[in-house]
């Protein structure tokens, strides 16, 4: 005969099944990686934002060629008041995407041609191949001779430095697509265009991408450097004028905001490529 269990003791806790917490444990730990992976860029800008204002301080460097990061935030918010900062950027983002966006209307159309069409390849590869190692600065002055000082010959020379990543990359992209696919969408019956519509461009999207955002910093960097050598106007004059004046903070200033120009073009173009790429697994993107 089994004895009874005796009832637990007045005032002792009740006895309940153990919980499964694994998936909060699980979401935790997500939650972390995300703040981490969130919080450790912006911990080391930070830090080297920090070094930056303490070295001329502490006297590591000349403060009048380095002024700290303070001085440099208050004069930009002067340049923001007076619209010389605004006048600036915006005359070099007028040139940098009006020349990005004819790079990439020419080059992904003839990187999908060449990267199709064994002729067109054959017979356009050995001009492609002279041109696309000869440095788009070292042509400045075949620019500026052919269509003069003024916009015409910075926005052509953004779009010879943008047009041959956006092409190679384009060309690989397509190249690089299963034929297993290819072959597959054959023999449902897709007509060429559909083909390419639902086959191939999605299957390189991510490579032409890569070239795109490779197109981006190089157009950025390209008129910049344009711009310092024959310009009234832009970041890259900002930057020389100041050197030459020996405004050493407006010429950090410009620095800065060429690179926060450069951050949001990459932020823009990543946040474009995901949603063109939601099909892919989170891990590839």
């Amino acid at each position: 005969m089994v004895p009874k269990q005796a009832p637990p003791a007045a005032g002792a806790p009740a006895l309940t099944p153990a919980r499964d917490d694994s998936s909060g444990r699980r979401l935790a730990r997500g939650a972390g990686r995300l703040a981490w992976r969130v919080l450790k860029p912006a911990l080391v800008i930070a830090l080297f934002l920090l070094f930056w204002e303490v070295a001329p301080r502490l006297g590591l460097v000349d403060r009048i060629f380095l002024p700290p990061f303070s001085t440099v935030v208050q004069r930009g918010e002067e340049l923001v008041r007076n619209g010389q900062l605004w006048d600036n950027t915006s005359a070099s983002l007028g040139r940098s995407l009006t020349g990005f966006a004819i790079a990439v209307a020419l080059a992904v159309p003839a990187g999908v041609a060449i990267a199709w069409y064994k002729p067109i390849a054959d017979f356009l590869n050995p001009l492609l191949e002279l041109f696309r190692n000869t440095a788009a600065l070292a042509l400045l002055p075949v620019f500026i001779l052919i269509l003069g000082i003024g916009e015409t010959s910075k926005v052509a020379i953004v779009v010879y430095a943008g047009f041959f990543p956006i092409l190679l990359n384009t060309i690989s992209g397509v190249r690089a697509v299963d034929p297993l696919l290819v072959k597959s969408a054959v023999s449902l019956g897709f007509s060429p265009l559909r083909l390419f519509q639902k086959v191939i461009l999605p299957a390189a999207v991510p490579t032409i991408f890569t070239g795109i955002r490779m197109a981006a910093s190089a157009s950025i960097l390209v008129l910049i450097a344009t711009e310092m050598s024959g310009a009234r106007a832009g970041l890259g004059y900002l930057i020389t004028a100041a050197q030459q004046n020996f405004q050493i903070p407006d010429m950090y200033v410009g620095i800065v905001a060429i690179a926060l120009v450069g951050l949001i073009h990459n932020a823009v173009l990543v946040t474009i490529e995901r949603r063109l790429t939601r099909w892919r697994p989170p891990t590839d993107r």
